[in-house]
């Protein structure tokens, strides 16, 4: 009422009101306009030499310092926002990996398998930007958050058993970093659909739409990445940006019922494959909340070579046919020791759409072998002065406090000759776990689900320090502008892992918890079933029911005789009934059950005392 008599102090409040609106809309545009989330999907598919082909998913997602958009994010999932804020995170990589990785056929020398190639299981690091006496309890909380996140069990990594403190032969190695793997960790579509969440489409619309799972895991080899870098420093006060990098990398089998009616002669011909037979889906068009949306067909060093493209008649290809036109080409730069070089036909799905989708398909015409790059294993001499030749190798492995590691029975061998040790190995660094030296005994939470089975000891780390992988292209600009095309062209080790190691131990017998469990609920069984039983019957019941039962054992035989006697006597007959001793042995029958249960009490407390 009062406002409605002063028409001008309302007409201030609401002009005060709609300044104030404009002027935090003009803000928030003005830095927006500076800084935004970002957030790109691209997909490379490979063909590889053992006729199966590599899909490999690369979605990124980045945020600004929260000091532009607050604590709210617009395309950024807000969980890892969160999981950074909290334990002051620097850098963190966690994979799901169901399968192993064939460095033979698939290649270990480039980009792809240096950085997607990981073991069997789960394998967590984290780089902390805490002081050092913070590090233990910030990673147990943070496994314990992954482990809700996630739907997995790494919370497990908490134990000492299972993680370790990297000091040298670990790429990230500091003093802040933690590492840790379980080796038997089951992958499934209950770690997908988590890891699906952070996508701001999701799988419903873009790229994403192709994670069949049916399709997914029969693959030969999958695992699920999920890796973040800080941009910034916490520890100023600051919050920092955040990148996050979601990839999947999986290796399927293609049907090779098309190529079998093309050359049914031919056995080294390659299956001839399209998204639509892969993953039984086509791409309708890019998310629309994508910056980019591209798919790459990648031709690698030793297909070109087979194939016989170079950097003339790249643009002819007689051996395969695409079935859509690429809308560009990338070339790698030639090196010195390689006449052959990569090619990289790239497909942008923003010009598809739900009427006409997007579907490539590759029509293999004529047999092809090739070879993969491996891992750089093997040292010449040749180029060397003195004719020697060094190759310097760095192996990092967790082995768990119950196996113990006899190093003077190491035996290295080069060139299939045994070598001293002394001469080829030069340091050994051996981190023994502080909280489990003097015990020799494992508790019973710490023995696997099948004990008899054996103990996974996890995967060894084999690192180059003095290689790198890289693949770099012919300058163009639209290479920075994909995450995945930069991600390639930077210099990442190369670090191979080994195969997980089964190990036989002693183990108890299991069946004696059993039998006590069996024997602790028998006992409890008798023990409460009496006690009720003795609380809950009657004894004006108990009367009735046995009145009853001597009225039926009595016949027409006794009641005649009993007649007669009395007649002869010159007594009454008196009416048949229950004796009378009936009351008093139901009375001494109920004092003997309640002192049974007594004495089974007495005894079970003396036997636990």
């Amino acid at each position: 009422m009062v406002l409605l008599q002063r028409p001008h102090i309302l007409l201030l409040l609401i002009g005060t009101h709609q300044f104030l609106q404009c002027w935090i809309a003009f803000g928030s545009v003005n830095e927006e306009g500076q800084k935004q989330e970002e957030f790109s999907e691209e997909l490379l598919l490979k063909t590889l030499p053992d006729h199966k082909l590599l899909a490999h998913f690369h979605f990124q997602s980045s945020a600004p310092p929260s000091t532009s958009n607050g604590c709210h994010h617009h395309l950024f999932p807000k969980a890892i926002s969160q999981l950074v804020q909290k334990f002051r995170i620097k850098e963190m990589e966690l994979s799901f990996t169901q399968g192993r990785w064939n460095y033979e056929s698939w290649g270990g020398f480039d980009p792809k398998s240096s950085s997607n190639a990981k073991p069997a299981g789960v394998e967590l690091w984290a780089v902390f930007d805490v002081p050092q006496h913070h590090i233990d309890a910030s990673w147990k909380n943070l496994t314990h958050t992954l482990s809700g996140l996630f739907c997995a069990s790494i919370n497990f990594l908490e134990s000492t058993a299972t993680y370790s403190t990297p000091e040298w032969s670990f790429p990230p190695a500091s003093g802040n970093v933690r590492y840790g793997t379980l080796p038997c960790e089951a992958v499934c579509t209950e770690n997908l659909s988590p890891w699906l969440k952070l996508l701001p489409c999701r799988d419903k619309a873009g790229i994403a739409l192709l994670l069949d799972r049916p399709s997914l895991y029969r693959g030969f080899y999958h695992s699920q990445q999920l890796h973040l870098t800080s941009t910034g420093s916490s520890s100023e006060g600051i919050d920092s940006g955040i990148i996050l990098e979601q990839t999947l990398t999986v290796v399927l089998q293609p049907n090779s019922e098309m190529a079998i009616e093309v050359h049914a002669s031919e056995k080294h011909i390659q299956p001839s494959w399209s998204l639509s037979s892969i993953f039984g889906k086509q791409v309708s068009g890019r998310c629309v909340l994508a910056k980019s949306s591209s798919v790459y067909l990648l031709l690698d060093r030793g297909l070109s070579a087979a194939n016989g493209l170079t950097s003339e008649n790249f643009w002819s290809n007689p051996s395969f046919e695409l079935s859509a036109n690429p809308d560009r080409i990338f070339l790698e730069e030639s090196s010195s020791h390689s006449k052959s070089l990569s090619i990289l036909y790239m497909f942008q799905v923003e010009k598809y759409c739900e009427s006409e989708p997007f579907d490539i398909g590759l029509m293999w015409k004529v047999p092809l072998a090739w070879f993969c790059q491996q891992t750089p294993l093997h040292a010449s001499s040749a180029n060397s002065k003195d004719g020697s030749c060094e190759l310097r190798v760095d192996v990092f492995q967790v082995v768990p406090w119950y196996v113990k590691v006899y190093f003077h029975s190491l035996r290295v061998f080069v060139d299939q000759q045994p070598r001293a040790v002394s001469d080829i190995i030069e340091k050994i660094h051996v981190s023994p776990s502080k909280d489990k030296c003097l015990l020799g005994f494992l508790r019973i939470d710490e023995y696997p689900p099948d004990a008899n089975q054996g103990f996974d000891i996890p995967s060894a780390i084999i690192s180059f320090p003095n290689f790198h992988a890289s693949m770099v292209f012919l300058e163009d600009d639209s290479l920075n502008k994909s995450p995945l095309l930069s991600k390639f062209q930077e210099k990442c080790p190369v670090m191979p892992y080994t195969e997980v190691l089964l190990v036989p131990l002693t183990t108890p017998d299991f069946s004696m918890p059993y039998n006590v469990i069996t024997i602790t609920c028998t006992v409890f069984a008798l023990y409460f079933g009496s006690l009720l039983n003795v609380l809950q019957r009657r004894v004006a019941e108990e009367e009735r029911f046995l009145k009853a039962k001597a009225a039926k054992k009595t016949g027409r035989l006794p009641l005649l005789l009993s007649k007669l006697s009395a007649k002869l006597r010159g007594r009454r007959l008196e009416p048949l009934h229950s004796p009378p001793s009936s009351s008093s042995f139901i009375n001494s029958k109920l004092v003997l059950k309640v002192i049974l249960v007594a004495g089974l009490a007495v005894g079970w407390q003396y036997f636990f005392s």
